[in-house]
């Protein structure tokens, strides 16, 4: 869809690992040249989809509820690999799909606000993985600290009351925001005051994830400098090792 970013990233990291990644425009979902169910994963991209007007994603989210939120509740309903990244993130919040604590909500059930700095946030971040029974990062080792840049204004999760926020911070958390030693902490470590620190969560059946920050941005070493790992190649690893096993 028109504004979104870092789709050539992914794409390319998707390739690397030797998958065979297609673009898909909204528009050829639309009038039904793609289909949902040619496919194990449908990964949606960070930016600022349609100029992030009303709230971020929620003009996306719409569209696809429009045209095609049945087929992808089947798709994910089957086991299919749902991730939004950033903006694409934003998007699963705004259809219903994340946290979908009690399965996928006609309505949102949480929403990522402005951050807390009130301004855009681009740097890099360090995430612990929790795990919680993420099918997507089974391959990541519970509490490994990576680093993840974020470049978001609105990022900061919140849900739609307390009891709900704390159920999912129990069970669906992916990769919170911590300190060099791993320890929760606020700014700027936190880049936007999200709920308990969380950076990225999972549905229960642990086959659609969300997370602010961007693995596309951390494939490869060079592209952090200074830093022992490429820890965007994890999620993309995990991801396409889940696929492997389900088919």
């Amino acid at each position: 869809m028109e504004g979104t970013n870092c789709e050539y990233e992914t794409y390319l990291a998707f390739k690397e690992l030797g998958t065979k990644p297609e673009y898909v425009h909204l528009k050829e979902i639309e009038r039904g040249a793609k289909k949902v169910d040619d496919y194990q994963c449908i990964f949606l991209p960070g930016g600022f989809s349609a100029g992030d007007y009303v709230r971020a994603g929620a003009i996306f989210a719409a569209r696809l509820k429009a045209d095609v939120f049945n087929d992808l509740k089947r798709f994910v309903e089957d086991g299919g690999v749902m991730v939004g990244v950033c903006n694409g993130f934003q998007v699963l919040i705004e259809l219903g799909f994340l946290p979908a604590l009690n399965g996928i909500s006609d309505e949102p059930e949480a929403c990522l606000a402005t951050n807390d700095s009130n301004r855009f946030e681009c740097r890099q971040t360090l995430v612990r993985h929790e795990g919680r029974g993420c099918k997507l990062t089974s391959n990541i080792s519970e509490g490994k600290i990576g680093l993840i840049p974020s470049a978001h204004m609105e990022g900061k999760l919140v849900f739609k009351n307390d009891e709900y926020a704390q159920e999912v911070n129990e069970k669906q958390v992916v990769f919170r925001y911590v300190d060099r030693d791993g320890n929760l902490a606020g700014y700027p470590w936190n880049p936007n005051g999200s709920y308990a620190n969380i950076a990225g969560i999972c549905n229960n059946e642990g086959n659609v994830m969300g997370m602010m920050p961007h693995p596309e941005r951390a494939f490869h070493k060079w592209q952090n400098p200074g830093w022992e790992g490429n820890d965007g190649r994890d999620v993309f690893e995990g991801i396409v090792g889940y696929i492997e096993r389900k088919w």
